[in-house]
């Protein structure tokens, strides 16, 4: 198990808590819908699906698979679902994503960017599993940790959108730590963090590895300076990411 830096974090508990606040949000915002949650394999979508089924019950948990083409660990969503015994479906996104680079390449008059090529399918992936959601009388379940989210290490209207988010103020380890509690498969729980968009892992992406980010979040220590400033200002670049998106202020009256 990683060090939990929050010396006062108790797994159990924080697990009842965030099921509790999921039958709450269903209440709420939608009375016998279903959760859905995109599945990828790695241990956010699984907590998150096996916290939801916990939640709600099994029924009312659909998971979508999202490949791109050829998705080399799709067997790790396989497994999950299976884990779980919820209904899912496969949609692969792969002409999709090819039809829009097609008229990218043809209609713009620049290059087009790896930063679009990259994020173009977690965007296509969110659009996709709303649509499921929308057929299907349900909620959309953000998976994002308190870890990536810091630095921005989400797409913004692709994996970081989303109508309910359990995890968001959890690191990695506690994220990890939870899975545990759960039951979910050791090796969905410990899967080296991959985006799915590049071959690199999430931590050859960042620079520094989430043992030490999860440390510098919960303690606010980083000994290694050049490390330090690297998490500052990715968390500088992207905080607007977690804000509202800004609207100017005019000041009209609003008497509804």
């Amino acid at each position: 198990m990683d060090e939990l830096y929050d010396r006062n974090f108790d797994a159990v508990k924080v697990k009842n808590e965030i099921i509790e606040w999921i039958r709450e949000f269903f209440d709420k915002n939608g009375k016998g819908c279903k959760a859905v949650v995109a599945i990828s394999g790695g241990k956010d979508s699984s907590v998150v699906a096996a916290l939801c089924v916990e939640a709600l019950g099994r029924d009312r948990v659909y998971g979508v698979l999202l490949p791109n083409g050829e998705q080399a660990d799709i067997d790790a969503s396989r497994k999950l679902v299976a884990h779980l015994g919820i209904d899912n479906t496969v949609i692969n996104i792969k002409e999709g994503f090819d039809g829009i680079m097609d008229e990218l390449r043809a209609k713009l008059p620049c290059e087009i960017q790896q930063q679009t090529v990259t994020n173009l399918p977690a965007r296509l992936r969110m659009a996709t599993t709303y649509a499921v959601a929308q057929s299907m009388n349900g909620r959309v379940a953000n998976t994002c940790n308190l870890s990536e989210d810091w630095v921005g290490y989400a797409t913004r209207y692709g994996d970081g959108a989303g109508d309910f988010s359990p995890l968001s103020q959890l690191t990695v380890q506690e994220v990890r730590a939870i899975g545990v509690e759960l039951g979910l498969p050791h090796d969905l729980v410990f899967k080296v963090p991959i985006d799915g968009l590049t071959p690199m892992t999430d931590e050859e992406h960042l620079g520094f590895t989430y043992d030490v980010l999860d440390r510098y979040i919960r303690t606010g220590i980083c000994e290694d300076p050049e490390t330090k400033e690297k998490i500052d200002g990715k968390r500088r670049a992207n905080i607007f990411k977690l804000s509202m998106m800004p609207a100017y202020d005019h000041k009209g009256p609003i008497k509804a």
